[in-house]
């Protein structure tokens, strides 16, 4: 998309949005300033098949139909319509699908995206004198507009600039001097300044080094100083390394509300989320474990037989498993093992699917998205806006294993939210990166 300048009329550009856009930001159409968007009737049609159901789909979808509707009360779809901001953006519907060069022909198939492809080249062939660009989050498609010699690109609002160098959550310190060190231990904190820390960055966790003395650390920018991190115990889980210590620290601190944890897999996310939040119960009414159902094949999990508790809970196995893992640090007859069947059976333990969770508010919850990197931004603004006051939320998730078409490690919204919520006294990021699950797994990570 094009910088925020002031363009003359040649200048501007013609956006062409496409069903995926749409559903993945509903007000995608007012983010590309002062050039024009249209908005191929092929689009429509797709969208009307999603306006009906409570998954994040539909209510894009809905939202944007609404959104249109009231934006051409006085006008016809087929004129350019101000979109109303200063910038002097336009927007219309392309009822035209005959171009020179026909999609449906070329690729030998009558389909959506091919319509699509010929709405986007009937306006590069109805305005010569400007710039048509096709703007589409499939990839595919993508590259058909491109054989067609259609300029074409991925919609980069909210999307993380690169990945190269992106925020782990911890910083290695070395050079310390030894009394700094001691003085820790004896004390439990010291001033960022003690250790050369200019700008210390808030949650932001630190190994500070001696020669093999070390001591780990996080900065409390409410008490300005940094504090000893321990390896605590979790409801039986013990941290085995130090990024998994401070992922513990942030999910048992009071202070940080918001927690995301991102690794490869095998690297303990969402076990050390699930043992914190067992172990810090007391302060909340309830734990609820959600992640997104991406279904296999591209099939709805209304295929599967049963009601809504038997079809989700192939997608759920996972968060089980953790439990059970949990649980099973403990002999059947321990009053910890007991807990947890009681804390299930009474629902204070609870699993649940995302696409209900629009509308609600969650006031004293300790709240675990698992999977987190297929969501979108959207969503994952959705979830955190339901946090009532008590509430703590848990994203956990690994970046470069995304499930969903549509997503990638840039645009997903567990990136999306490291990147924009960083430096923020209430949230608090470790990127794990040492595997624990097994010499087995580690050795497929690393070589296959």
């Amino acid at each position: 998309m094009a910088k925020k300048t002031t363009a003359t009329a040649k200048e501007k550009k013609i956006f062409v949005l496409d069903t995926s856009v749409i559903l993945h930001d509903h007000n995608a159409i007012n983010n590309f300033h002062e050039h024009d968007v249209a908005i191929p009737i092929t689009v429509l049609e797709e969208l009307d098949q999603f306006k009906k159901g409570n998954d994040s789909l539909n209510f894009e979808a809905r939202e944007f139909i609404r959104f249109l509707d009231k934006l051409s009360a006085d006008h016809s779809l087929q004129e350019w319509i101000p979109l109303g901001n200063q910038e002097g953006g336009r927007f219309h519907v392309e009822m035209n699908e005959s171009a020179t060069i026909d999609a449906q022909k070329v690729f030998g198939e009558r389909k959506a995206d091919h319509r699509i492809l010929n709405g986007a080249m009937y306006l590069r062939e109805a305005y010569p004198d400007r710039k048509v660009i096709m703007v589409t989050k499939d990839v595919n498609l993508r590259l058909k507009a491109k054989a067609l010699d259609l300029a074409a690109e991925d919609y980069r609002y909210g999307k993380v600039k690169t990945t190269d160098g992106f925020y782990t959550g911890k910083t290695v310190v070395t050079g310390i001097s030894s009394d700094i060190i001691d003085r820790f231990y004896q004390d439990g904190y010291c001033l960022p300044e003690d250790v050369g820390l200019v700008d210390a960055v808030p949650n932001h966790y630190y190994i500070l080094r001696n020669g093999k003395d070390s001591v780990m650390a996080c900065y409390n920018a409410f008490e300005g100083r940094l504090e000893k991190v321990e390896k605590r115990l979790a409801y039986g889980i013990k941290p085995r390394n130090a990024e998994q210590a401070f992922a513990l620290h942030a999910v048992m601190s009071e202070n940080i509300r918001l927690v995301t944890l991102q690794g490869v897999a095998g690297t303990g996310k969402t076990l050390l989320a699930l043992a914190g939040a067992l172990e810090q119960r007391r302060y909340y009414k309830q734990l609820y474990l959600a992640r997104p159902i991406v279904p296999l094949s591209n099939k709805d999990i209304g295929y599967l037989p049963g009601d809504i508790k038997s079809k989700l809970n192939p997608y759920m196995e996972p968060l089980w498993d953790n439990l059970k893992f949990i649980q099973n640090q403990f002999n059947e007859g321990d009053k910890d093992y007991q807990k947890i069947n009681e804390l299930v059976q009474q629902e204070k333990l609870t699993i649940t699917p995302l696409a209900y969770i629009r509308g609600r508010s969650f006031s004293g919850i300790c709240f675990i998205v698992d999977e987190a990197q297929n969501l979108t931004p959207h969503e994952v603004k959705t979830i955190i806006t339901r946090a009532g006051e008590g509430t703590k939320i848990i994203f956990t998730g690994d970046i470069n294993q995304i499930d969903t078409p549509y997503l990638d490690a840039q645009s997903n919204g567990l990136s999306y939210l490291i990147e924009r919520l960083k430096g923020q006294s209430l949230f608090a990021h470790i990127t794990l990166e040492k595997g624990e699950r097994s010499d087995l797994a580690n050795l497929a990570n690393e070589l296959l």
